[in-house]
This record gives C-alpha cells, sequence and structure tokens, in this order.
C-alpha cells in the first residue's frame, strides 16, 4: 500500500519538547481530518504562504505546532475579530478563523455574528461535536435533546437547557455572506464533500469575493464514551439529523472582489473635522517616550483635554495614542485617558504607571495618584485632599486653582483648559506652545465662541503658574 505524506504541515511537531509526527488529538477526533483537508486544500491552491490561521481556545488551541502557515491565537471566542483586524490590515492574506462550537456556538457568537454581518473578507471553519472537548465533555450549545454530558448527566432538555443552537441556519440569515456549508467527518464519501466545501470556501478568499461559512460535524469519541466506529455512527445517524448537512448558500457566481477602498489620508487626526497641520510622525530614537493620565469626572472635559494634547503632539511629528476609558455614567461617572507621546512608534496605548498625571477630583486623584512613576509628576486641582494618599519616591506634585480660574472668566467648565496651561508652563509635554495652541482652538473649531474665552482661561493659568511655580 502506497502512503501519501499529507502536505501542508510542519516537518515536526514540537509541542512536547520533541519532535513528533503525533498530534495531541485523540483517536477517531474529526479535528486531524479538518486539519488535513485544510491544509492540502491551501497548498494545491497556492495560498500556503499568503495564509493567517486565527488559532481558537479549545481542543485546537495547539493548532499552530501543526499548521505551516502564519499563525496567531486569540482569545476565548474572538478569533473573528482578530481575524478582522488581520484582513483590514494585510488586504492580500487569506485569514482563516478555526474555531469549536464551544468557542464561537458559545462565548464567540456575537462575533461571529457580527463578522458575518459585516461581510468580513475571511473563512470560518467550524467544528461542531456537540460537546466541550478540551475541558471535559460538558453541554455546549451544540449539544443535541436527550444527549448526556458531564454537566447534563440525564440528558439535556428543551425546558432547561434549550435547544441545540443550529449555526448555519443562523448565518443564513445574513445578507453578506456569500457561501455557507455543512459537511460531516463521519466516513470516507462524507469527508469528500467536505474537502469540496473547504476547498470552495478558500477559493472565494483567493478571488476576495467575501465571507465564507463552513461547519463541519465531527466525532469526539473520548467524551462521549465511545468507540471510533461507534462515534462516527453517532454522527451520522444522531447528529446529522439534528444538523442537516447541505450548501445553504452559494453566491460565488453573483459575487465580485469588493473595490478598493477609496484614499484616505495617510495621517490620522485626533479631531474629525481637522483639515490642516496633516504631518507624518518623524521617528526620533533619541525622543523621550511620555506617558500622561488625565482623569477625572464626566464633564470636567477630561478626554478632551487629553485628545488635545494627542493632536499637538501629532502636529508636531511625534508618534502619538490616545485611549479613552468611560464611567457607567456618561456625566458624573468617573473618566479618563492615557495619552502616549513618543519618538518611535507607540507598542501600547495603555499607561498603567505615568510620567505626568493631570487630577481634577479626589476619587480620581487616590485611584491613580499611587500609581505614578518615581520621578514624575501630578498635576491636580488644589481643592483636592491628598493627605495620606501614598506616593512613589520623589513625585512631584503641582496644585493648581484650575476651577477657580475658570470661575473668574466665568467659564467653569474651562477647569481642563487651566490644566493645559500648567502642562505648558512647566513643559510637561515637551511641546511648542504654538502647537499646544493650534490644538486648543481646533478643539473648538465647531464651536467658534468658544475660542476666544478659551484662550484668555489659557493665559490667566499660565500668569498664575509664572507667578506662584518655580
Amino acid at each position: 500500500m502506497k502512503v501519501i505524506k499529507t502536505v501542508g504541515f510542519y516537518e515536526s511537531f514540537d509541542r512536547s519538547g520533541q519532535p513528533t509526527r503525533d498530534t495531541h488529538y485523540c483517536a477517531g477526533c474529526g479535528h486531524g481530518i479538518a486539519h488535513k483537508l485544510i491544509t492540502e486544500a491551501l497548498v494545491e491552491l497556492g495560498l500556503q504562504d499568503r495564509t493567517i490561521m486565527v488559532n481558537p481556545i479549545g481542543c485546537a488551541v495547539f493548532g499552530y505546532y501543526y499548521w505551516d502557515v502564519g499563525n496567531i491565537g486569540a482569545a476565548h471566542g474572538r478569533a473573528p475579530a482578530v481575524a478582522t483586524a488581520l484582513k483590514r490590515t494585510l488586504k492580500d492574506a487569506v485569514i482563516i478563523a478555526y474555531q469549536g462550537d464551544g468557542d464561537l456556538g458559545a462565548i464567540g457568537f456575537n462575533c461571529t455574528f457580527q463578522a458575518a454581518s459585516r461581510g468580513e473578507h475571511m473563512v470560518t471553519f467550524f467544528i461542531n461535536n456537540a460537546t466541550y472537548g478540551m475541558t471535559g465533555g460538558q453541554m455546549a450549545p451544540t449539544t443535541l435533546l436527550g444527549q448526556k454530558t458531564a454537566t447534563s448527566p440525564y440528558g439535556r432538555t428543551a425546558q432547561n437547557d434549550g435547544y441545540p443552537l443550529r449555526v448555519c441556519e443562523v448565518i443564513n440569515q445574513l445578507q453578506a455572506p456569500v457561501y455557507i456549508e455543512r459537511c460531516s467527518l463521519a466516513d470516507t464519501k462524507r469527508i469528500m464533500q467536505a474537502r469540496k466545501a473547504i476547498r470552495k470556501a478558500l477559493e472565494i478568499q483567493r478571488d476576495g469575493k467575501g465571507y465564507a461559512f463552513v461547519e463541519l460535524l465531527s466525532p469526539c469519541p473520548v467524551n462521549m464514551g465511545m468507540t471510533s466506529i461507534q462515534c462516527a455512527k453517532f454522527v451520522t445517524e444522531k447528529m446529522e439529523p439534528a444538523f442537516p448537512l447541505g450548501v445553504f448558500r452559494d453566491e460565488t457566481e453573483r459575487a465580485q472582489p469588493y473595490p478598493a477602498p477609496p484614499v484616505k489620508p495617510s495621517v490620522a487626526t485626533f479631531f474629525n473635522d481637522s483639515t490642516t497641520k496633516v504631518s507624518h510622525a518623524q521617528v526620533d530614537a533619541s525622543a523621550h517616550e511620555l506617558r500622561l493620565k488625565f482623569s477625572g469626572f464626566g464633564g470636567q472635559g477630561i478626554l478632551s483635554l487629553g485628545l488635545c494634547v494627542a493632536e499637538a503632539g501629532r502636529c508636531s511629528g511625534k508618534f502619538t495614542t490616545w485611549l479613552p476609558s468611560y464611567g457607567p455614567e456618561q456625566r458624573g461617572g468617573s473618566a479618563s485617558c492615557s495619552v502616549v507621546i513618543s519618538g518611535t512608534p507607540v507598542g501600547s496605548p495603555a499607561v498603567d504607571h505615568p510620567d505626568v498625571l493631570i487630577c481634577m477630583n479626589q476619587p480620581s486623584y487616590e485611584r491613580f495618584a499611587p500609581t505614578v512613576r518615581p520621578g514624575g509628576t501630578i498635576i491636580y486641582d488644589s481643592v483636592i485632599p491628598t493627605a495620606g494618599i501614598p506616593l512613589a519616591g520623589s513625585v512631584k506634585t503641582i496644585a493648581i486653582p484650575a476651577m477657580e480660574l475658570a470661575t473668574r472668566q466665568g467659564v467653569p467648565k474651562a477647569a481642563n483648559t487651566v490644566m493645559l496651561a500648567a502642562l505648558t508652563h512647566i513643559n510637561a509635554l515637551q511641546l511648542p506652545e504654538t502647537e499646544i495652541l493650534w490644538a486648543m482652538n481646533e478643539s473648538f473649531k465647531k464651536k467658534p465662541l468658544l475660542i476666544d474665552k478659551n484662550q484668555a482661561i489659557f493665559q490667566s493659568g499660565v500668569e498664575w503658574c509664572r507667578d506662584h511655580l518655580k
């Protein structure tokens, strides 16, 4: 008998630390068959070097040890979100989300539903074995009525557990998907049909025609307490009546590759209506990365202050990010944002230990002041009581009567502008004042009557700092 070596896999699987050709899948499991069909199709279609596989949480979590393609792991149920990001940034790549029924049908169902509704250019291969395989055989969204599992020892009931989730039927209600099919991996004849479906789904990705979804009914002998033959029979006699095989949609003849997106400015602005001062960030390895945190109540202009600083950094040719965080209420709840200004590309927009912290209320001071790195700076409204709050060594604190100064000018809500003036005066931002003022004015572009008032408040803040701060 001639043995044909499967293509598309790595030469050896080093998951256990030793080179081997054995996978971690149980005997009789359908995952290995699905892997074989997918990798062979990728090689035959010449897509191997263009493909990125998004590996799930579940039995296939170690798939990246086997597929000889680009690989990336996703959080539980979030493979479609990761796949969406990959496709939108790597237009020519073939993106595959490989998921099980727990990963896709439970925690990740809305993620899949929304990706399909948007018609993302990706293919999802959905392994349905009617159980949670990796964690010990608990009831899954696709577990059949009457089926016994670790968490339904007397069998699933519709009254208590609901009905099995038919994912293909749900996806078929959406307008965007191009191709939807359900196949089985129970015997040779069915595997050959699955092979055709997998190949077709990948051809759709090769041709850029849209979203494809292929469900594969798969045996899971160990968790079902059956032999491989018994489990294959369970798939054909029990699962297939509940999950009918067939093509639910095939619009590949009608589907056309999406047109190229319209040309957009290569530089994003933080203010959507900003049409001037579009500049490219310039790499400056000597420039210190500045990490700032702005915090206070919702309604105090915390996020707007952070946006203004971020825009000033962008217009100064820096690499800049702005990351907001909202409390439960739109106004009155906690609000904060993180801003990073750097001479090199920013690795993470999150700021856990800021160089500079701006606080405009007591809860924010209590929460964030202890996180400021040693040698950092805290600028806070002078009405905030600060006694008893532990700080890292050599942290500099600056109290500014921001609310008082803004109220004197008749605009109490402009206390954030006073904070901007303080940042400018002590040169905490290391940015030209002209760029900071331009960004401030740009933030009020839709409310021009506020520009002069805020300029006056900014100047009063600078004057107070000049008179009271060394």
